[in-house]
């Protein structure tokens, strides 16, 4: 089957590193340290293509629900998992309405780069969220995710879940192999956010900038030495850059700015 290069289709056939990232998707071994135990039959994967990770998911899930968006791999993905209790839906991800899911679900799926930050904006504000998600993405994204240097991104996601890096893949393991390297991230959402929206209203003006002081990209909110003089009070330095802080941080910079 021949991938198509405007949906991101790179095809992963190395059967350990499918296994590995299926087991990072369930409780198999100590896959993800420090993490909760998910407990739960159903899987949800997005965007299972030729079914590689598929077959890994349906060996320790007892339901899977594949949701695919090209309408030719859809319709053939059945056949490939005769007797197993596989679900195809021929959806864009991003449209799919995760209500109709009423037990407990993970999602896992190999996502095309493009739509990364959408997938996982979705799954993370859904009203029933999955007990984890588990994302092949590229590298970059990945590093800037779990990164201590923070990011709009990396804010939103820990806003939201726990997050922990998992393992690199190589981009020769791919078919055909893509421009950079992959990593594995594993997401356990929150019940609910750690702050609220004005807070990220506040982390989305002193992102304007990144590269500026925070100081700088806050101006309009106060004197220079007002904010100085908050900033301090946070434990946030004046010379203080905005990925240089922490979510606790701006939530404790918003109270104060009130």
């Amino acid at each position: 089957m021949k991938n198509k290069k405007s949906l991101g289709q790179n095809w992963l056939k190395n059967r350990a590193i499918l296994d590995e990232i299926a087991d990072y998707a369930c409780d198999n071994g100590s896959a993800v340290e420090n993490s909760e135990k998910t407990g739960v039959d159903l899987c949800l994967e997005i965007g299972p293509g030729l079914g590689f990770l598929t077959s890994s998911l349906l060996k320790r899930f007892k339901k899977v629900i594949a949701v695919e968006y090209d309408s030719n791999l859809a319709q053939k993905l059945p056949g490939s998992f005769p007797g197993k209790n596989l679900t195809v839906v021929n959806e864009d991800i991003l449209k799919y309405d995760f209500d109709e899911i009423s037990e407990p679900y993970t999602v896992a799926g190999n996502i095309p780069y493009y739509i990364t930050s959408p997938i996982i904006e979705k799954v993370l504000t859904l009203k029933q969220k999955p007990k984890r998600v588990v994302l092949l993405v590229q590298k970059e994204v990945a590093e800037r995710i779990v990164s201590d240097k923070e990011t709009m991104l990396s804010l939103f996601v820990k806003n939201y879940a726990k997050v922990f890096a998992g393992m690199v893949v190589p981009r020769e393991e791919f078919t055909p192999p893509p421009k950079v390297d992959s990593q594995v991230i594993i997401i356990e959402p929150y019940n609910k956010p750690l702050v609220d929206e004005k807070v990220f209203s506040l982390i989305k003006m002193g992102f304007k900038a990144p590269r500026k002081k925070l100081i700088h990209n806050l101006a309009g909110l106060k004197s220079k030495e007002e904010l100085g003089k908050i900033l301090g009070k946070c434990g946030i330095l004046q010379d203080a850059r905005p990925g240089d802080v922490k979510l606790e941080e701006w939530a404790k910079l918003a109270k104060n700015l009130e």
